[in-house]
C-alpha cells in the first residue's frame, strides 16, 4: 500500500505559472514553435561582472558550507543598498540570505504564523502566496480588489476585512500579476491601518527596480515611524539582474523574527548557495547601468503590449506601473466557442489559446481573479508581437 500524503499537502495547489510553462515545453519537444507569455523570468543573460564573480568564487575555494543565514558580505551589501535607495537603518543581524525570494516567503510565515491565524491577502495575487500560508495552518483572506481601481486595496476594505484572528497584511508594489503600483501616499493610509490594527507586514519588494516613469517606488517600511517594528522586506536577485536560477532572495526583519527564520533555515536547508551569495554581492555593489539597460527595454515591450492590447475588440488591462506583466481583461471573450469548443472561464480561454495559437499565458483564477489572463512581456519583442497578432486571431475567431 502506498504511503499516505498528509492532508495540508494534499490541499496544495500545482503552480499554475510552472503548469502553463511545462505545457508550453510539451509542445515545443513536439516541434511546434510557441509564444510564451507564461513565465516572470527576465529574457537577457546574467550580466557578465556577475558570472566573473561566480567564477572568482570558486577559483578562491568558496565552495563550502557557509553560515545558514547568509555570508556576512553579502548581509552588509543587502544592507548598504537599502540605505542608500531608501534610508532605512537595518543591521546586518536582521538580513536573512535565502534560496529565493520564495523561500524567504516560506520562512516568514512559517515563524510568525499558527494555526488558525488569518492573513489579508489582495487579490489579484501572485500565485504562492495563498499556498505558503496554507503550509502553516494559516487562512489566507482572500480580499478582491477592482480594476477600475488598478487592483489597489483601499483602507476601508482593509479595515472591513481585519477580524480578531487577524495577524497580518501581505502587500506586493509593484504587483505581480498585474504590474499595479501603490503610491507612497496609498501605502501610507494601508500602513496607518496596520498600525492602528496591530498587524504585521510583509512586503514583497522584489520588482523594486523594475519601476516606469510616472511612477514612484517607496519601500513599506519607509512610511511610519513604527513601521520597521512590524514589516518583514522580501527582496532578492532574480528579477533585477536577471538572476532566477541563481536562487538567491533575502528577508529584512526585526531582529527577533530574524533570528527565527535563521535558526529555521539552519534545520530546513542549511546555506544557500555559497557561489550565488559571492555573485549576488557583485550584482548589489557592481556597476548598475544593466538593470537601468533591461528596465529600458522592458518600457519599450510595455508600450509595445498597452498599445496592442488597446487595438484588440474586447481585451483591456490596468496601467502597468512595474513589474513585466500584463494582466488582460478577456471577460468579453467568455461564453462564446472557438473552434466549436466553449469556453467559459480563464482556464478555458488559455488552454484553448495554447491549443489553438501555441501561445501560453497564465489564466486569472490562478491568481484570484476570474476573467482574466496574465502576460508576461519579459521575452523579446519578436516573440511578442507574433504572441499578440495570434491572439487577435484568436479572439476574432
Amino acid at each position: 500500500m502506498p504511503p499516505t500524503i498528509s492532508r495540508i499537502v494534499q490541499a496544495l495547489e500545482p503552480s499554475a505559472t510552472m503548469a502553463m510553462a511545462a505545457k508550453a515545453r510539451e509542445l515545443k519537444a513536439s516541434g511546434k514553435t510557441v509564444y510564451d507569455l507564461s513565465l516572470g523570468e527576465p529574457d537577457f543573460d546574467t550580466p557578465v561582472h556577475i558570472c566573473q564573480a561566480a567564477s572568482q568564487a570558486m577559483a578562491d575555494g568558496h565552495t563550502h558550507y557557509t553560515v545558514a543565514s547568509g555570508i556576512p558580505a553579502l548581509k552588509q551589501a543587502v544592507v548598504d543598498q537599502y540605505k542608500a535607495a531608501h534610508g532605512l537603518e537595518y543591521s546586518p543581524q536582521q538580513v536573512v540570505v535565502t534560496n529565493g525570494a520564495k523561500h524567504a516567503l516560506h520562512n516568514a510565515f512559517t515563524v510568525t504564523l499558527d494555526p488558525g491565524d488569518e492573513v489579508i491577502l489582495p487579490a489579484p495575487y501572485w500565485v504562492s502566496y495563498a499556498e505558503l500560508i496554507k503550509l502553516t495552518g494559516a487562512i489566507p483572506v482572500i480580499v478582491q480588489t477592482a480594476e477600475e481601481n488598478d487592483f489597489k486595496l483601499t483602507p476601508e476594505a482593509l479595515t472591513e476585512a481585519v477580524t480578531d484572528k487577524t495577524k497580518m497584511l501581505l502587500l506586493c508594489s509593484p504587483s505581480n500579476p498585474t504590474g499595479s503600483m501603490y503610491s507612497p501616499e496609498e501605502l501610507g493610509q494601508l500602513a496607518d491601518v496596520a498600525i492602528q490594527r496591530d498587524l504585521l507586514v510583509v512586503a514583497d519588494e522584489i520588482y523594486e527596480r523594475m519601476v516606469y516613469a510616472g511612477h514612484k517606488f517607496a519601500s513599506f517600511a519607509t512610511l511610519r515611524p513604527e513601521l520597521p517594528d512590524r514589516t518583514i522586506i522580501i527582496n532578492g536577485v532574480s528579477k533585477t539582474y536577471a538572476m532566477t536560477g541563481w536562487r538567491i532572495g533575502w528577508s529584512m526583519s526585526p531582529a527577533n523574527v530574524a533570528k527565527a527564520m535563521g535558526s529555521l533555515q539552519s534545520q530546513q536547508t542549511s546555506n544557500p548557495c555559497s557561489i550565488s551569495q559571492y555573485a549576488s554581492i557583485a550584482a548589489l555593489t557592481g556597476p548598475q547601468q544593466c538593470v537601468d539597460e533591461m528596465l529600458a527595454e522592458f518600457a519599450k515591450r510595455r508600450e509595445f503590449i498597452t498599445r496592442r492590447v488597446e487595438e484588440i475588440p474586447g481585451l483591456s488591462c490596468p496601467e502597468m506601473g512595474g513589474a513585466f506583466y500584463a494582466f488582460i481583461n478577456i471577460k468579453q471573450h467568455l461564453g462564446r466557442k472557438y473552434g466549436g469548443v466553449r469556453v467559459d472561464n480563464s482556464t478555458d480561454w488559455c488552454l484553448e489559446l495554447l491549443a489553438r495559437k501555441n501561445v501560453a499565458m497564465v489564466m486569472g483564477s490562478a491568481f484570484g481573479t476570474e476573467g482574466y489572463a496574465r502576460a508576461s512581456f519579459a521575452t523579446s519583442m519578436e516573440n511578442l508581437a507574433a504572441a499578440m497578432k495570434r491572439i487577435e486571431e484568436f479572439v476574432a475567431e
